[in-house]
């Protein structure tokens, strides 16, 4: 459906350039965006490629075990129909490490990975359990303490100060991660209050 909806716009405008006489100003706009959009990535591959070592000299160390370890009371009041030990909460403590050090490239995979298994424990239903909501609520708001990704991009454009956003990144994170979850939570037990209705 996401596919249909980017043609569609990518038609429309076209469309629209051509009845307003405006094309070249559209073919001017392509081909400057692809050529900003490759200088943007090899920007960033290189800030990636340096947290992505980080976080894997930290794996190697054993510090993402003790993140782990401090965030597991968290994570299982987060998602208590997640069994102890399961192999979903290590996956789940890895997506949430990425995103508070700004990697969302980094988290995708271990959340991808995380819901597979939540879908194991689901019985493979097509359904999402609470914990999968749970799961996509969190990662969405991602609470971020280093916006290692926006910190690169405002570098590659020439900021000033491309880290005095951080302080900034903490408090909305940190307001939009605790939304989610109230919203999540709320929204779980009006299901429940309903389910019990209507018995």
């Amino acid at each position: 459906m996401v596919n249909v909806i980017w043609v569609s716009l990518f038609f429309i405008g076209f469309i629209f350039a051509a009845i307003n006489g405006n094309m070249e100003d559209v073919n001017e706009a392509i081909f400057s965006g692809a050529k900003e959009a490759v200088v943007i990535c090899i920007g960033l591959i290189s800030v990636l490629t340096f947290w992505l070592g980080m976080m894997k000299i930290a794996e190697l160390a054993g510090i993402l075990t003790k993140v782990g370890e401090w965030l597991h009371p968290l994570v299982s009041r987060l998602f208590p129909d997640i069994p102890r030990g399961h192999p979903a909460f290590g996956y789940i403590v890895s997506n949430m490490s990425a995103n508070m050090f700004g990697l969302g490239n980094a988290a995708t995979p271990m959340g991808i990975k995380a819901m597979k298994e939540l879908k194991k424990l689901n019985h493979d239903k097509d359904e999402a359990s609470r914990s999968m909501i749970t799961l996509l609520a969190i990662n969405t708001a991602s609470l971020t303490i280093i916006p290692t990704t926006v910190i690169a991009l405002r570098i590659e454009y020439n900021s000033i100060a491309p880290t005095e956003i951080v302080v900034t990144t903490i408090l909305a994170t940190t307001c939009s991660t605790i939304g989610a979850i109230l919203i999540d939570r709320f929204f779980y037990y009006r299901r429940l209050k309903k389910g019990r209705d209507s018995y």
